[in-house]
Order: structure tokens, then sequence, then C-alpha cells
């Protein structure tokens, strides 16, 4: 039993995302909706009764993937979804979340109980987009994107490869000619001593991701105690960050309690070269992220240097008590140099190498769940996280998160719990309480107060900052879902006008949104949302007003969805995020800014058992100097199953 996740997306999974993007985390946002599509095609099996099994649902916290296991283990088969809601732990809240990521298969031994579970099945998809361009003059290639992705399983073995083009990149560059970026990997997944096995590009995590973290950070979200929750895995990667994963070989080995894994990846990567002022040696000036090759100067970035990353892992769970070790180096084949002029960089990273050492635990004690991961490089830098999380009722949760990374502290592949998408420079105490108030009631609380020992982007001094939240979500109906989130910001930058030693300027955000949706029937659904945000010092505010309409033709196998967005916004500061339906594998979470509308409208069309077509059409209208500027996009996708 698989559900459509595109249709039943929860309030919470989407609110997530829109914090992810609100923090200027594009990539994270982009990893964390390419995960939930990894979900929607490649079910949990809930029947395995296998906790590594169910911790796939990432969202879930430890206590609840243990329930999961343990009521499999104990009541056998679970033949409907909704049996979920009576297991401690889990609600109709949570239940709903997660159903589009489930799959009942009966499982039996080591396998599913499937027929021709070795017969070939492949998936090929292939994107289009475009965007009306401000300007095409400088751009080396066509403004279309370009995402085509190949996949195959045959019984444990599985393959892919990525292909992306992205806007104003040349489709074919380089020598030998290839596109700009190519992704390929081949692996097996057995249930043996080898668990698994990847060869080509893969991603890793291990512990709370301080020390090697691919994918996206934990501690994501004020109100969602799952993010907290440790794991070890290493997967293929099919993602198109073009930096931030691994090229060369990997292995999960296991023997009863004790996990091992090993890695070693060589990948060229994108940079900012330089030379040292008393000689022609090339440098590392800075890294450069974004993947984008669309000038001639960017494309100079691209694979500037190659990066040796390998690395052990072991972990061994005893009854109550999961603990484990890591160690990674990496090895750069040109020196990091960051500018002598920049405080900031004053504690950066320097030089070829790199290593690290990691110790990580869990323990679990009745309803009491300790966790945490203390990283240490050569340099005597450290990470170090601890959090506790708590069920005094299978009503409440209370969880806390303490982080200390040192200013000088930098993990090239990690990335922990923490504000910032480095791990690094930050502080800090989380804290949240979940918690069923009432039938159909359910509150969720919490804050996040940090400090910056050090300079960081945009604040010339030592700084701290604070995040609340208060989500309230009223579920009376099956087809009926109300929400009300209160979020408070506050954070302090430097002042962009001032001269000198730029002045500090603390920049609070109070945002309040509600929504209300409606499945009217088993093809018709609609939410209605309403932002209102109010920024000081400057008093700037944003309004949001947007409607949605989900048709599900009856005698065609055609989706329609549909959006009529309203904003206004005094400025930048004041913008609004506002996730949408897009194609497979793509995102779009777009800032609105200004006075004017969003648009939207996409179709799915089931042509047969084995064709998929979408196509969407979006536009935004700005009034800017009394006069309205539009920006169209067109999106359209094939997927073909084999």
């Amino acid at each position: 039993m698989v559900h459509s996740q595109e249709t039943r997306t929860s309030d919470a999974i989407i609110s997530i995302a829109e914090e992810l993007a609100s923090d200027d985390s594009g990539s994270e946002s982009e990893a964390y909706i390419e995960k939930l599509y990894e979900l929607s095609e490649d079910p949990v099996l809930l029947n395995s009764a296998s906790e590594k099994e169910i911790s796939r649902l990432f969202f879930l916290s430890d206590f609840q993937v243990k329930a999961l296991a343990d009521y499999v283990h104990s009541s056998g088969r679970i033949v409907s979804v909704y049996e979920l809601m009576n297991i401690p732990g889990f609600d109709k809240e949570t239940t709903e979340m997660i159903i589009p990521f489930l799959s009942l298969e009966v499982y039996r031994g080591t396998k599913p109980d499937t027929t021709n579970s070795t017969r070939l099945r492949s998936t090929s998809l292939t994107n289009f987009s475009f965007k009306s361009p401000s300007d095409t003059t400088k751009f080396l290639g066509s403004q279309w994107k370009i995402l085509s992705k190949y996949k195959f399983t045959a019984g444990n073995i599985s393959g892919g490869v990525t292909v992306e083009k992205d806007p104003g990149e040349a489709f074919i560059s380089g020598y030998p000619p290839q596109p700009d970026f190519v992704s390929a990997n081949l692996a097996y997944k057995g249930h043996g001593i080898v668990r698994r096995l990847v060869v080509g590009d893969f991603s890793a995590r291990f512990g709370q991701g301080t020390n090697i973290n691919t994918g996206i950070r934990t501690g994501l979200s004020l109100t969602s105690p799952g993010y907290m929750s440790a794991s070890d895995e290493i997967k293929p990667y099919t993602s198109t960050d073009e930096n931030n994963f691994f090229r060369g070989v990997a292995g999960d080995l296991s023997l009863k309690n004790l996990e091992l894994f090993m890695y070693y990846s060589n990948h060229n990567s994108d940079a900012s070269l330089g030379s040292l002022s008393d000689s022609n040696k090339e440098i590392i000036e800075s890294f450069y992220s974004t993947g984008l090759h669309n000038t001639s100067s960017s494309l100079q970035k691209k694979d500037a240097y190659s990066e040796i990353v390998y690395g052990v892992t072991t972990s061994y769970n005893f009854k109550v008590v999961r603990i484990g070790f890591a160690w990674s180096g990496d090895r750069l084949s040109l020196p990091v140099v960051p500018p002598a002029n920049d405080p900031e960089k004053l504690h950066a990273f320097k030089g070829y190498r790199k290593d690290q050492f990691s110790g990580y635990y869990s323990c679990m004690i009745k309803k009491i769940l300790i966790y945490g991961e203390l990283t240490g490089t050569e340099n005597n830098q450290y990470a170090f996280v601890n959090g506790l999380s708590f069920r005094p009722s299978d009503r409440m949760t209370i969880n806390a998160l303490y982080r200390n990374y040192d200013q000088g502290y930098s993990a090239p592949h990690g990335r922990g719990p923490g504000i910032r998408s480095a791990t690094g420079n930050e502080e800090g105490v989380l804290a949240n309480v979940i918690f069923e108030a009432a039938k159909h009631l359910f509150i969720s609380a919490g804050a996040d107060v940090h400090y910056f020992p050090w300079l960081k982007y945009r604040c010339s001094s030592p700084s701290s900052g604070r995040k609340q939240e208060v989500r309230i979500r009223y579920l009376p109906a099956e087809k009926l879902t109300t929400e009300i989130v209160y979020q408070y910001r506050l954070a302090v930058y430097d002042e962009s006008e001032s001269s000198g030693i730029p002045e500090q300027r603390q920049l609070v955000t109070n945002n309040i949104k509600g929504s209300v949706r409606y499945d009217f029937s088993g093809n018709l659904t609609m939410a209605t949302r309403i932002d209102f945000k109010l920024v000081d010092p400057s008093e700037s505010t944003g309004v949001l007003l947007s409607q949605d309409v989900i048709y599900k033709l009856r005698q065609v196998p055609v989706t329609l969805w549909f959006r009529y967005c309203l904003f206004h916004t005094d400025d930048w500061d004041s913008r609004l995020y506002a996730y949408e339906n897009d194609l497979l594998y793509s995102f779009s979470i777009p800032a609105l800014s200004g006075k004017g509308s969003r648009c939207y409208i996409m179709g799915k069309w089931e042509i047969s058992d084995n064709v998929e077509m979408r196509v969407k059409y979006g536009i935004t209208s700005l009034i800017e100097h009394n006069t309205s500027v539009n920006r169209e996009e067109i999106k359209f996708q094939v997927k073909i199953f084999f």
C-alpha cells in the first residue's frame, strides 16, 4: 500500500521546507525534498520490524522508531496504516505525515514476499524548465534547465545516472565534451554480513553529523523532534549538489550487533583559485558551492582542485545503549589559504589536510532517551552535541539539545545540528514540547537560543540570536485540517549604511500564519492560507493570501494543482515563502517580495501504466514603479517505467 506523496503532503513537512528556505538554505531545501521523493518511490517496509529500515523515516524520533518495530514484533503484520494511531507515541497528526512513505507489503525472512523480485525494473525521468531571464547576454548557454535521471533495480542490485544543466550553462562543454554535471552509481543491498556496497557516487552520514554528513543537517525544526535522532548510513547519491558528495566506493558490514562502515572518495570540486604573493604557487582562496557555471568566470572555478576523503565508522548496539566511533581524513590537491586581511577568516581552515575523530552514543532507559557526540581535530578544535528526549506520557514529548562548536572548528563534509549551514562558531540550546492537549488538538512549542563567539557572514563582531515558535493544529474531522503558527526570530547584522566600523542592528521578525485545508471528496481538495509578518525596527510588514485547489478528474487519469496568491511586502526583510507543488525531483519555494501576485497551474497525466507526464506554468506579477512586470516559468516532465 503506497500513497502518493505530492497529493497528501502534510502541513508539518511543508512548514519545515519553508523554514529551510527562509533560513537561506536553498541546498538544504533541495536535499530535504529530494529525500522525501526517494521515500515515496522506495517506501519504508513497515512490516519488516527492522529499526534500521523504519529509521529511514527520518522525521520520526528514536522512540517512535522503536515503538513501531516492537509493535510489529509483538502484534504481527500491520494491515492498515490507521493501526499506527494505537501505538504509543503516535497520533493522527504523525500517522498522516508518514502515510505517503509507507508500504504494508508482507515481509518474510530476508526480503519482501513479492513475485519476480529479480526482474529488471527501470525508471527514466526528464525535466525541462524555463524562467524568463532578465539578461541573457552574459551567459554561455540557453536559459533552459535540463535534468535527466535513470534508475534501475534488479533484486539486490540497483544503479542510476543523473545528468543536469543549469540555466545559462552550455549543455556540452569541456574535454572530453560532456554535460555540466554527470553522476552515476551502482549499489548492492543485502541482509547478511554485507548490508550495502556502493561504487560511484554516494552520500554518507554518521551519528549526529558533526564529522560526516552530506545529507540534510539535523535539528532543523523547533517543533519536530525527529530531526534530532542519530543515524548511520551510506547510500547512492542521486541529488544535484555538484560538490557535497563522495565519488568512489563505500561499504556497510554487519555482524549481529556490530556494524562497520568504510569509504574512499576521490572527487574534483569547485573553488576560486589564486596564488601566493611571493610565488606562483596556486592556492584555494575560497570554495565555490553554487554549482553554477554559466559565465566564463564561474566556468574557471569548475573542478579546480581534487579532494580525497576516506574513513572508518564502527558502532555496537547493546540492549539499551548504542555507541559509535568515526574517523575521517581529508586531503586536498591544493592548499587552502584564506585572505589574510579578512578577520572573519582568522580561524578558518588552512592547509592541505584535515583529520577528525568522533565518538557518539545513544541510551534509551524506559521513557528517556539521551544521546550525544564529540568530534575533535588534530588542532584541538572540537564540536560537542548532547541531547535528551523524554516522554512523560503518550501524549507529550519534551526535547532538549545543546551544541557547542569552537570558532575554529570546521568539518569539510560535516553538518551537525544548529542554526547555520556550516558546523562551527556556534553555541546554543534548543528545547521543545509536543503535546496532544485534547482530542484532535495538538500544540507544539519550541525555542532556540544561540551565540556566535566569533565573526560571521554579515556580522563583524560576536553576536547572538533567538528563535521561538508555537504551532496549534486542530483536526476535528478526517477531511478537515486547521493550523495556526506563530514564529519569532531575532538576529544581529551589520548596518549596511554605516561607514568605518560597522554598527550593529537587531532584526526582529514576528510572523503569524493560519491555514485551513478541506477534502470535499476523494477528488477535490481546497486550502486557504494567510500570512502576516512584522519586522522591527523598520516596522516593515508583509501580507500573503493564497488559495489552492487540487482536483483529480474521475473519467481520465489527470490531476490538476492550481494556486492564486496575493502578496504585499514593504521590503526584502519582510519577504514571505510559500511551498509549491512541483515536478518530481524539483522544488519551488519562492521568496515573495514587493507587491504583486503569484499564480501557477500544474497537471499530471498518467498516460499509461508506464508513462506519466507533468506540465507546470507559473507567473509572478510585480508592480514596480506603477508598471506591471511579469516573470513567467514553464516546466515539463516525462517519466517512463520499464
